[in-house]
């Protein structure tokens, strides 16, 4: 999981002078198709620890090696079998022939089994490992950077979601017990609220008003669900922006990657989330409050390219609760930060005091432009319905 700010504490790393040795010793422990020439630290996930594994063969291959975080991922055993039961359900439907990607390449990430005991991973000295295969000749980024990144961007998830829309969800176990579900992460804020000492600063009190006057609107997904106006399918659950993967000639979305947190869950989490990280061009670490809004000319994009590869399983429900997604995300978020500002900075990782009230100021306030902007938004959403209605 490619975590930005919202990210948990991590567990000790393995230091420098076990790495190379222990570490090839494990990743030898997988079903590897030749010896090992190089192996690397890879990226700064703040989640997982890991590592480019590159094999000898004609062509070289490469795979990523990671710990997973058992601080996150309790039972990580429920994350493999997830993940491998989404891999075989996608590469069946690809076996298949996918009308969306008939000049366009698109991969899965594939699962390395143990050549010990067949498992999808590895267990050494307390530690979790699992193998997946790389994605090459591809990149990612933290920030949409042009309408046509932004447009390919919403076209990869909307792919994963068609790909994954008829794999029933009661397959897929729950690896995280109440993400994205906002009126758990209320209550959690009303606990640490009762006995967190009285704010203080002006930013504190404007938080507090915030969180206030928006506490009907955090159950208008989970409500959806409960009056069966929504149903729960496989999600993705974190597709940020930099866990689409781009085809470095072309600038295609060639993969989605990250499927740790892939479980049962609403839809309009995901297509929240891909707004919240796709339209705010300044990013969550942003300390110019003023400038940060919510760019509608960004959102068609995104959505176009969703809806281009996702609207044939959209229900009007589905399209009806679309922009109580955008604007719901990006307060749960502010909230997150907000709560454990007020805890004392114990779950979200930190650089200086007060970096996570300054996170949960920068999510109020694209909140307020999303809401600033909700005529307009919903206008955009009904547009794009129609041009489909129209096309069909």
């Amino acid at each position: 999981m490619r975590t930005s700010a919202a990210s948990p504490p991590l567990q000790p790393a393995m230091t420098q002078g076990d790495a190379n040795g222990e570490l090839a010793a494990i990743a030898a422990a997988f079903d590897l198709p030749g010896p090992i020439l190089d192996l690397e630290r890879l990226g700064n996930g703040n989640v997982n620890d890991s590592y480019l594994v590159v094999c000898d063969g004609d062509p070289l291959q490469r795979f990523v090696l990671q710990r997973l975080n058992r601080t996150v991922f309790a039972q990580p055993e429920l994350v493999m079998a997830n993940m491998i039961a989404v891999a075989e359900h996608v590469e069946a439907r690809l076996n298949e022939g996918c009308a969306l990607l008939a000049e366009r390449r698109w991969e899965h990430p594939r699962v390395v089994l143990s050549r010990v005991d067949g498992r999808p991973w590895v267990e050494r000295d307390g530690g979790f490992w699992r193998l997946i295969s790389f994605i090459e000749s591809s990149r990612s980024f933290d920030l949409v950077a042009s309408a046509a990144q932004a447009r390919e961007v919403g076209f990869g998830l909307g792919v994963f979601h068609h790909l994954i829309s008829d794999l029933p969800p009661a397959g897929l176990a729950d690896t995280l017990e109440g993400f994205h579900v906002t009126p758990r992460y209320l209550q959690h804020y009303d606990a640490v609220l009762a006995r967190a000492p009285a704010a203080a600063a002006s930013e504190e009190m404007h938080c507090l008003a915030f969180v206030e006057a928006r506490r009907d609107f955090a159950s208008v997904l989970e409500a959806a669900r409960e009056s069966g106006q929504l149903r729960l399918r496989p999600i993705h659950g974190d597709p940020k922006v930099n866990n689409v993967m781009m085809e470095a000639g072309s600038g295609r979305a060639c993969a989605l990657v990250d499927l740790d947190t892939v479980k049962p869950g609403l839809i309009h989490y995901d297509i929240g989330d891909c707004l919240r990280s796709c339209c705010n061009p300044l990013g969550e670490e942003t300390a110019d409050l003023e400038a940060v809004c919510f760019d509608v000319a960004l959102c068609r994009e995104v959505l176009s390219g969703y809806l281009a590869a996702a609207s044939g399983f959209l229900t009007a429900a589905d399209y009806d609760h679309l922009y109580g997604a955008m604007r719901l995300i990006s307060f749960e978020l502010g909230l997150r930060f907000f709560t454990d500002h007020l805890a004392g900075n114990v779950y979200f990782r930190t650089d200086r005091p007060g970096h996570n009230l300054q996170r949960a100021l920068v999510q109020f306030r694209l909140t307020e432009s999303i809401e600033a902007q909700e005529t307009q938004l919903r206008d955009l959403i009904a547009e794009l319905r129609a041009d489909l209605a129209v096309v069909r």
